[in-house]
Parts: C-alpha cells; structure tokens; sequence
C-alpha cells in the first residue's frame, strides 16, 4: 500500500459535447475533478453531487413498521414523481405528528382546570379569566387578594386557581406567573386531537402504501447518485463560446485509459506534474484486501499528498494496542467465535471481507497476548501445564509492564519520525526529524539503563547529538540575507519546546498497562464474587454464582472492547500522527458512476 502518485490532467473539447465528454469521464471513474469556475453565490444552486433527496425518501420508507409487496416491473415508475411524492409525504407527517404531540400536550395542561367552556366576552361583563398554578405550599396567598378568585382543582403538589379581574393582575400579586391555557375549551381540543390522530393515521396508510417502490428507489438510487454527480460536474467547467475545459487529478496508472479516451475523441490534453506549491489530494492505493487499513488510516485524518502511508503501521499497532488492552485470551476467543459465526456474511462484498481480517487479526493478537499475561476469563492456568509454560509476563508486576509500554511508546514515537524524515528525504527538516527519534532513543536507554553509567553516557552524547539537529535543521526558512540564519536558529531553539510533549506523549503509552491491568482486575474480582456467592449461598448459589460471572464477563468485556477501539485508536491518531504525520490533506474524491449491486 502506498500514496498513488497523481498528475494534473486538463482536456480541452467541444462544448456541444459537453455532457458526452463528462458522461465518458464518470464511466472511466479516474478523475478527481478541480473547479476552474467559482462556485455560484446561491448556496441552492451548488449541486451537492448526491441524490440526498432519493436517499432520504429510500432512508423513510425502510423505516415503515409494515411494508407491502414490492414492484418490481419498472415500467410507468417516475422516479422523481416518487421522490418528491415521498418526501412531500414525510414533510406532512412530521408537521401531523407535531400537531398532535402540541394538542396532547395542550389537553394535559389543561385538564386540571376542568371543561371550561369560555363564554363572548360581553357576557361577563367585561370580566376575564386568569389562570395560576400555585405550588400547594404557596396556596395561601390567594387569602391576601382583593380580587375574586376560585381553587379548580388541588392535589399534594399544586394548587390550579381561577381570578376574575376585567384588566390583567400585576405581574407580583402571586408568587408565580399566570399560566396560559389558550382561548380553546378542553372538549374543542379533544376533538382537534382526534382529527389529527386520524390524520396521522391516513399518512401513515400512504405510507404503507408507498413501501411498495422501495426496490425500484433502491435500484434507481446509483442512476440518481450519477445524474447528480454528473450536475455537480458540470457546474465546475470551464465553457468558452464553443471550448469546454475541465481539469482534474488521475493517478498514474490510469493514464494510458484516460489518453485512450482522449484520443477516441479527438480531444486537447495537457499533462503535468504536481508543482510544489500545489497539494494534490490524497489516494492511498491498497488491495482490496486491505480495505480497512486503508480507512482507519483516514478516518481521523486525511494524510498530506507527500507524506507516507500510515496503513501498515496503524493495523499492526491498532492490533498490539487492542491486545494489551483486553489482556485475556478467553475474551480473544469469544471475539474469534463470534467473528467465525458470521463468517459467511462478512464474506458477501470486498470491504466486509476486509474487515473480517482485521477482526481476525485483533482476535489472534488478543489471544497471543491474553496467553502471554496468563489471563484466561480472569483465570491463570497451573504452571506446570502447557499453557502454564507459555505464561511469560504477569500483568501485576508493575514495573516490568510499565517498561514493556514506555518501550512500545518509544517505539511508535520513533517509527513516526523515521518515517517522517522518510517522507521529506532531500530536505534539510528531514534531519530534524531524525533528531527526535535520537532524542526519544536516548531518553529510554538512560531510563533503562540506571545502573551502567557508561550507558547513560552514550545516552546524553546521543541526545545531545539529537538536540543539535533539531536546532539546526528544524527550521524552513529560505536563507536569503544573512540574518536568516539567526532566525533560522531561533526557530529551532524555539522548536525545543516539544520536548515536554515528547515526554507526554510517550508517558500516554502507559494507559496500555493501565488499562490492561484493569481489565484483568474486574475478571478476577468476578470470578471472586462468584466464588464467594457459591460458598456462602447452599442451594441456588451455583445459579447466582453463573449469573455474577455472566453478567460480570459480558460488562468486562464490553468496557475492554471500548477502551481496546477508543484508546487503540486515540494512540495512533494523536501521539503517532502528531509526529509522523503533522500535515492534514485532503481526500482524492473520484467522479465515477455508482454502479447497482
């Protein structure tokens, strides 16, 4: 796997040809296409390049409770006629449904005050009706007013009272604010409720009736995808009079098909390298295989065009970070039972066979590590068995597992800036690159290294070393007078600030043996409990012993499954790419037809 390599392709044709010559690039899906217009100033008119409303009117209609038999003869189906008929549908419901939970709401608050029915106002001579809601405590207040008042309804909490008054009451002649219950009668909104109760009813039969297109939606949803995806491309031409130029990144590879393409056509086409102020989006070409290594690289943070290829790494790291995490093989093996019972469904399309082997790589490390620490389901097999023999490292001996993730720490912040430096081969900032991983090296051999001062001395010579590149090289700026040197040299003193995050960053790797050691602590408090409830229980202690490990291994497991994914990743995508892979790109998006599966 690797960063593909892109050039900048321009191709010049007829405009009357336009739409031909577009409909050919999304059927070669090669090109990441490169605006040579501004976009128009009304957001309504910038194309989205997706058909969000099929999708959504596809999204409603499988979320219908009760579906009818589908139609599956297309012909008479209006697509757009549908979309529109159905988010139409949506849009009513949604306003129906608002509606009723408004008068449902309105009928609750009004209940406590009875079936008032409000008479014209002339035959109260002028009177109004006030309404409070006192809390109990509060009701006597209403003793104090000067104004008529009656209690409606009273119960251990509040207290719901009428005042007669022609003009409002003062905003303070109760402890509380007036309440508003509406000029409707409590009969008049029931009935209102029960008009949009049947409403919501009929919308909710069209519905069910509609559910009926929801295979054609699905099979029309890739032409629909297309058709926008092709007005979005068009928006981001260049037309002349009669010249249409469009312009876009295509990797190399695909060169020889697009220059077929042109040649067919009799088309201009101009082929270029990336210049150095440009930055091409990024392609990480990897087998179908490895799919998902390919999408956890992206999922935080798209590498620079550049830079390098994260994949490798992050899976192997991803797999040792998760292991040490769960620290058990017996939770390994659960993974790995439930990985092979749907085995023959992750199967059913590239990207889910790739994820199968991911999930089949984080349980054999799982596994591996949970046999290294001994860890069984929180149980440690005898010493003398085979099991036993393989039993290497304890997960209670501090010191060794604070060692072994300082190590890993050290490791992975080293790997990143190799690799950096990789990357920026030719540059002079390479070599600053090479001084942190000089630094961190050193760091961990003094540690390490207490008791032999020779050690210790090649330690500090070899940070030393370290520090000097990072001062001299870390610096970008173009020598162009002679004072540039002394900025270039304070830039790089400056630069030295990163090493109280050098520290940080690795002592973050000690949350692997903190995390891991907890996970083996809550098995074996588990188990414990059970133990304790079997002694101390006759008869239904088994039972209740079962039930503790149970539901105690099922809630062990499930935390360690979200520390193992969250911190797992959080290492790689923080600590690891903040060294490795500071620059954020953008990714390659080709224009390409959605084909129907």
């Amino acid at each position: 796997m690797s960063i593909a390599r892109l050039k900048k392709v321009s191709i010049c044709g007829l405009l009357a040809e336009k739409r031909e010559l577009l409909k050919q690039l999304q059927a070669l899906g090669c090109m990441h296409i490169l605006p040579l217009v501004p976009a128009p100033a009304e957001v309504e008119a910038v194309a989205s390049g997706r058909a969000e409303g099929a999708r959504k009117a596809l999204r409603f209609l499988n979320d219908a409770p009760q579906k009818r038999r589908q139609v599956r003869e297309p012909n008479g189906f209006d697509l757009k006629g549908v979309i529109a008929q159905v988010n139409g549908l949506k849009q009513h419901l949604r306003d129906a449904e608002d509606r009723r939970d408004f008068l449902a709401d309105r009928i609750q608050a009004v209940e406590p005050w009875g079936a008032i029915e409000f008479p014209p106002l002339q035959h109260l001579d002028g009177q109004r009706l006030w309404f409070y809601t006192l809390p109990s405590h509060q009701a006597k207040a209403l003793q104090s007013l000067d104004l008529p008042w009656q209690i409606m309804h009273r119960d251990h909490r509040v207290t719901h009272a009428v005042l007669i008054s022609a003009e409002e009451p003062d905003r303070d002649i109760l402890p509380v604010p007036r309440t508003h219950v509406g000029a409707k009668s409590l009969h008049e909104l029931r009935d209102e409720l029960n008009i949009a109760e049947l409403e919501l009813e009929d919308l909710q039969a069209e519905r069910w009736s509609l559910t009926r297109y929801i295979y054609l939606l699905s099979v029309n949803l890739a032409d629909a995808e297309n058709q926008a995806s092709l007005r979005r491309a068009q928006q981001q031409t260049l037309d002349d009079d009669a010249i249409v130029a469009v312009q876009g990144w295509v990797p190399e590879k695909s060169l020889e098909q697009l220059q077929t393409l042109v040649d067919q056509n009799q088309l201009a086409c101009v082929i270029e390298d990336p210049k150095p102020d440009e930055e091409p989006p990024t392609l990480i070409d990897q087998p179908d295989q490895r799919a998902a290594g390919a999408d956890l690289a992206v999922f935080y943070q798209v590498p620079a065009y550049r830079s390098w290829d994260p994949s490798r790494v992050l899976v192997v790291s991803f797999c040792v970070f998760f292991a040490m995490i769960l620290s058990d093989a017996g939770y390994g093996l659960l993974m790995l039972a439930g990985l092979l019972l749907l085995w023959r469904r992750m199967g059913t399309t590239v990207k889910l066979r790739a994820y199968r082997g991911l999930g089949l790589a984080l349980s054999g490390a799982t596994i591996g590590y949970g046999a290294l620490v001994g860890s069984y389901f929180g149980l440690t097999p005898a010493p003398d068995s085979w099991l036993g023999r393989i039993h290497l490292l304890n997960v209670d001996d501090f010191d060794t597992m604070m060692r072994i993730s300082i190590t890993l720490g050290v490791v992975h912040v080293t790997l990143a800036n190799l690799m950096m430096a990789w990357s920026r081969r030719g540059q002079l900032d390479a070599w600053s690159n090479m001084g942190w991983a000089l630094i961190v090296i050193a760091g961990l051999v003094w540690w390490l290294a207490a008791a032999h001062a020779a050690l210790q001395t090649a330690a500090m010579v070899l940070g030393g070393l370290g520090l000097l590149m990072v001062v001299l090289f870390t610096s970008r700026r173009k020598v162009q007078r002679g004072r540039d040197h002394i900025w270039r040299l304070f830039e790089g003193i400056f630069s030295l600030t990163k090493l109280m995050n050098l520290f940080g960053d690795v002592l973050s790797y000690m949350r692997l043996f903190a995390l891991g050691l907890a996970s083996a602590s809550l098995a074996i408090t588990f188990n414990g409990l059970a133990r304790d409830a079997y002694e101390a229980i006759s008869g239904p202690g088994l039972l209740v012993a079962a039930l503790i490990i149970l539901v105690g291994h099922v809630l062990n497991l499930a935390l360690a499954l979200m520390s193992g994914v969250v911190h797992g990743l959080r290492l790689n995508y923080i600590e690891f790419y903040k060294w490795g892979l500071p620059e954020e790109g953008t990714a390659f998006r080709k224009f390409a037809r959605k084909e129907v599966r």
